[in-house]
């Protein structure tokens, strides 16, 4: 059997020994991959692994403890990006309505103006600017003589503690789901340089109302290291944001997401502070509540598409974005959503001509529950069903096997929207999660899992002469983050597969 050629030279000892282990088709894990392992002090029985042809039926190159329940970490995405796929399709959009209770005179609505949040979970600023302006021009209300009130009962979730998993509650991936997320619920500071002021002046994106902006921050010399700790940031106050150190102007103009000291004002600020921005009055005050039965929608404003936003999910790791697609599945699906509307779909308590009630929430439990139900349907009781808890992976109690996440993407494969996922996945050495991978560009689309004692690595790698495998690789262990070698070493293998 001809060897197949190594990419970069560093590589070769590697790509050497997995070259020689595939022409046996071993079922172990490669010599090279257990020499980076032992490098890293993490035994083989800490590992989970699967390699095998990505049509269904095909060779199965490599089975490593596949059926032992592993913590995936974020690869988890792959399940709920899936799924969502599957079941609602890649067009599936949400929709962000605008309610009114009172009429329009000379540009003022005298009334309470809603907004009932439908689980968009990327309403971002601009997006957010841009359906604040249709609500001005569009139905040409311009002041408010009364509140605006934001709706978030499509979701009935319990209080989320953005501190509990790690400490960290001004991470943004610590965001927790909401029904009316605003910019992934994250303020961002953008830092420019002035060199004629000799300051960098700092940007607050959304503008919030009641938030004083920073004052601009003194420009330092030397290398851009370790900048945002140089700012000396003191962001305890969420009304008064302060930076008391330096920015380095080799840094240029960078940004920094930060989640909002206050997650549940922060909606109410953003509404508030953008809707001055654009010119618009109110009396009253930006606050929570629900849109009253029966009030139809003045205007209807739909999210970007879901291939989008799975693409943002699995390239960039987002979790608060996969949480929102885990808990979609929870919600009526978007034909009987339609059907409901028209009046065609009426419970038999609810008389003619009298609104109907609103659909069930979305909770978590009904949302894991339809997407056990929706594994069963697909591939039955074997594999095991993963335990997805939020859909994100940002969980010490999630779980699956290398071989459930084999057999999810070898199905996948075979699915028409295969070509929408697999764009979403991080491509190794150009973009995403994997842009500064040591792999040769383009190797593999792979789905990037890390947590603390978890590293793995999950989808497609791409052979020479066009091959195409699934690919699995799951670490548990205090020493996980010393296996990324060890992993990058088993995706050399498998593009070297004949």
């Amino acid at each position: 059997m001809a060897r197949q050629p190594c990419w970069q030279l560093r590589w070769w000892l590697l790509c050497g020994a997995a070259v020689w282990v595939a022409g046996v088709h071993a079922q172990g894990l490669p010599a090279g991959v257990q020499q980076a392992l032992q490098a890293a002090r993490v035994p083989s029985d800490a590992v989970a692994a699967v390699v095998a042809d990505a049509a269904p039926g095909g060779q199965v190159w490599l089975r490593h403890r596949a059926d032992v329940p592993m913590n995936p970490a974020s690869v988890m995405k792959l399940v709920t990006t899936a799924a969502a796929l599957d079941r609602l399709g890649p067009a599936y959009t949400w929709r962000t309505t605008v309610h009114v209770d009172g009429p329009v005179r000379a540009g003022t609505l005298q009334g309470t103006l809603y907004l009932r949040g439908g689980g968009d979970p990327k309403l971002v600023a601009e997006r957010l600017w841009l359906l604040l302006q249709r609500i001005r021009d569009g139905l040409g209300i311009r002041a408010i003589d009364g509140d605006i009130v934001l709706d978030r009962t499509a979701f009935a979730l319990p209080p989320h503690d953005p501190a509990a998993f790690d400490g960290e509650p001004l991470r943004p991936y610590n965001v927790g789901p909401d029904a009316l997320l605003v910019n992934f619920g994250a303020q961002v500071f953008t830092f420019v340089p002035d060199t004629e002021a000799g300051v960098a002046r700092v940007q607050l994106e959304p503008p919030l109302a009641g938030v004083t902006p920073p004052v601009p921050v003194p420009l330092a010399d030397g290398p851009c290291q370790d900048w945002r700790a140089a700012l000396r940031a003191d962001l305890s106050d969420a009304l008064r944001p302060r930076f008391a150190g330096r920015y380095p102007l080799s840094c240029g103009v960078r940004s920094w997401p930060v989640a909002h000291p206050q997650p549940p004002y922060f909606a109410a600020r953003a509404v508030a502070g953008l809707w001055a921005q654009l010119g618009g009055q109110l009396t009253g005050a930006v606050r929570a509540g629900a849109v009253p039965a029966g009030l139809p929608a003045r205007l209807v404003f739909e999210s970007v598409p879901l291939a989008e936003v799975v693409r943002d999910v699995n390239k960039f790791s987002n979790n608060v974005m996969a949480q929102h697609l885990l808990l979609t599945l929870a919600l009526p699906a978007p034909q009987e959503e339609a059907r409901r509307a028209e009046g065609v779909v009426r419970p038999a308590s609810v008389p003619d001509g009298q609104a109907l009630p609103p659909a069930a929430p979305a909770t978590f439990e009904a949302a894991r529950a339809a997407l056990q139900a929706w594994w069963r349907e697909r591939f039955g009781t074997q594999p095991s069903p993963p335990e997805v808890d939020n859909g994100a992976g940002l969980s010490r109690d999630a779980r699956t096997t290398a071989a459930a996440l084999a057999q999810l993407l070898q199905w996948a494969w075979t699915r028409p929207w295969m070509p929408e996922l697999l764009s979403t996945l991080p491509a190794a050495g150009i973009d995403g999660t994997l842009r500064r991978s040591p792999m040769p560009p383009g190797v593999a689309h792979l789905k990037t899992g890390s947590l603390a004692d978890v590293q793995a690595l999950a989808g497609v790698v791409h052979g020479p002469q066009g091959q195409r495998r699934v690919l699995v690789a799951i670490v548990n262990h205090p020493n996980a983050r010393a296996a990324r070698p060890a992993l990058d070493a088993l995706v050399q293998w498998a593009a070297a597969l004949p």
